[in-house]
């Protein structure tokens, strides 16, 4: 056997999940022999990179709640945190906030997960319909009964917050690898290891699955099934004729239509649809903005009757199709396979909290923040957790 490519642990994905649990693992476990696989380096089809980059603590799942808590703390000591050498990353974390409609019909879940946010200790706001009219003058919010606001919420440089994990996990001791994971190896209940593309093995006693879209199809290959399916989710760059004042927060309507501003006076907006395309697809689709999402962005924002589609691109969620939470864990029945995936499009906000689990979980430490609900268990007991804040 091939001591070098004997390894620890072995994870496969290195996007935002991935990164991030190697970088926890190689802070508390110096030494630790660790590799991370990608498939793709440039990260040109990774959802960490084709994502809007939000961070929210408007969950109605209180694990949800609080790990997005950690992730602005996290954003916040950010840059000097992963600093390498004299390197220091920039992601331009903007708290222009997020505000989420709320009409007579989501009325009494929006003032249930309102109220245990509050508790929670999260800065949140019950606006008025003349409230949000006063901050955003361009909106209409005729039919609206209120909105609420999380002035902590915000977005930031997506491939920025992946190349700084990833150059501190690396400083710290992980081996990143280009190749394609093609089937897990196990034995005796237990992870043995990969089997890349190239035909080479990568032996290991314990392997993490970040796959992303991708990590249902790699859990197969071990004989695991899960209810994760890659689903096309599509962004549309707008510029439109009248601008707003200033920033407007990552808004959604009653209709999941969600828009905010972004650098250049551009306007990033996406909806998840049922009709969304299963599979791994990257087209992405002018006529859909044109005939279904121009129409109810203009009604809520009647000066935006007039705009120029500037650009689009179409990017993968990995959909938990029990129930839109993420997996998170050992499988119950192979010892030493770890999954964290099914995240449903908020994992980029997700990665700090979950990689810092998982690290804690596989080196047998007490966890910081209990995300054990998110147990991969739940799976083979289909027992769907609840959460109301799915966009």
């Amino acid at each position: 056997m091939n001591n070098d490519r004997t390894y620890d642990i072995v994870i496969t994905g290195g996007g935002i999940m991935g990164s991030a649990t190697a970088y926890y693992l190689s802070r508390m476990a110096p030494g630790l022999k660790m590799a991370v696989v990608e498939r793709d380096p440039s990260y040109a089809r990774a959802s960490t990179t084709l994502s809007m980059s939000n961070v929210r603590i408007q969950f109605s799942l209180k694990e949800n709640i609080l790990i997005s808590q950690y992730a602005v703390q996290v954003l916040d000591a950010f840059e000097e945190e992963m600093t390498v050498e004299d390197r220091r990353p920039r992601i331009y974390y903007h708290r222009d906030g997020n505000l989420f409609l709320v009409g007579e019909q989501n009325l009494q879940a929006a003032r249930r997960a309102y109220d245990l946010q509050l508790s929670l200790g999260c800065r949140v706001q019950w606006w008025s319909p003349e409230q949000i009219k006063a901050h955003y003058p361009l909106y209409d919010t005729s039919g609206m009964v209120g909105g609420t606001f999380g002035p902590d919420d915000g977005h930031f440089d997506a491939y920025a917050a992946l190349m700084a994990y990833k150059a501190k996990a690396r400083s710290q001791g992980a081996h990143y690898l280009k190749g394609e994971v093609v089937r897990i190896r196990t034995a005796g209940g237990r992870a043995e290891g990969v089997d890349l593309g190239s035909g080479e093995t990568l032996s290991a006693g314990c392997v993490v699955n970040c796959g992303g879209a991708w990590a249902a199809q790699i859990a197969e290959t071990a004989g695991v099934k899960l209810p994760v399916i890659p689903v096309k989710r599509q962004v549309f760059a707008l510029d439109p004729a009248v601008k707003p004042e200033g920033p407007l927060p990552l808004t959604v309507l009653l209709s999941g239509l969600y828009f905010r501003t972004e650098t250049g006076g551009l306007i990033l907006l996406g909806k998840s649809m049922e009709e969304d395309p299963v599979g791994f697809n990257f087209a992405w689709d002018d006529q859909r903005f044109m005939e279904i999402l121009w129409p109810e962005l203009a009604e809520f924002v009647p000066a935006w009757d007039r705009l120029k589609l500037v650009r689009g691109w179409a990017g993968l969620y990995d959909v938990n199709t029990l129930d839109h939470n993420a997996i998170i864990g050992e499988w119950p029945e192979i010892g030493g396979l770890f999954l964290a995936t099914g995240f449903s499009g908020h994992g980029l906000q997700q990665g700090p909290a979950v990689g810092r689990y998982l690290a804690e979980l596989i080196l047998k430490q007490p966890a910081s923040l209990d995300l054990s609900i998110f147990n991969p268990r739940r799976v083979l007991e289909n027992k769907p957790l609840s959460e109301a804040g799915i966009v």
